[in-house]
Order: C-alpha cells, then sequence, then structure tokens
C-alpha cells in the first residue's frame, strides 16, 4: 500500500511539472499596439479567411487609415500608446 501511495505522489508531481512547463513555453502575444504611429486599424476576424482580430499600426492619419480600411471589416482608432504631446495653450494678456 505505501509503495503505491509513494508512486502515485510521484507522478501527481510529475503531472504538475510537465503541465507547469507546458504552459510556460506556451508563445505570448507582444505588443498590439505599435507606439510609433498615432493611428491603427482594427481588422476584425473572419476578414481575410483568417481568425481571431488584429491590429496594424502604422497609419500617420485617420484619413489615410480609412482609405486602407475601405471595403474591409475594420475601423481605425487613435492608438492609445501613441505619445500625444499637447501644444502648450496660449496665454491670455489682461489688459489693463
Amino acid at each position: 500500500m505505501r509503495l503505491s501511495r509513494i508512486f502515485a505522489a510521484r507522478i501527481s508531481l510529475a503531472l504538475i511539472a510537465a503541465s507547469g512547463a507546458l504552459l510556460a513555453a506556451a508563445p505570448s502575444h507582444g505588443q498590439t499596439f505599435d507606439p510609433r504611429y498615432p493611428v491603427c486599424m482594427h481588422v476584425y476576424s473572419g476578414a481575410n479567411g483568417g481568425g481571431g482580430d488584429w491590429y496594424d499600426c502604422s497609419f500617420t492619419s485617420l484619413p489615410q487609415c480609412r482609405a486602407t480600411a475601405s471595403g474591409r471589416a475594420a475601423t481605425c482608432d487613435l492608438n492609445p500608446y501613441y505619445p500625444f504631446t499637447a501644444p502648450p495653450r496660449p496665454r491670455h494678456r489682461r489688459s489693463g
């Protein structure tokens, strides 16, 4: 009896270790949004006969992206990771 318990414990430990190794070796997704461009096109799943949505962040303006997305199952959005720099607000002098 005792030998079978030790064997079962070793098998369980080996299964846990193998599961952990498989999960650690699974491919991970990189950053979806390229921070170098201000506009991204989101292409929806089923488009182009493939599965899964994907993003193309290679556009410098919304009109450029919309022209590329025309006729496709896609939308264009501002890139949330683009470092937009707001222009400084003009200072108004008070007269008087």
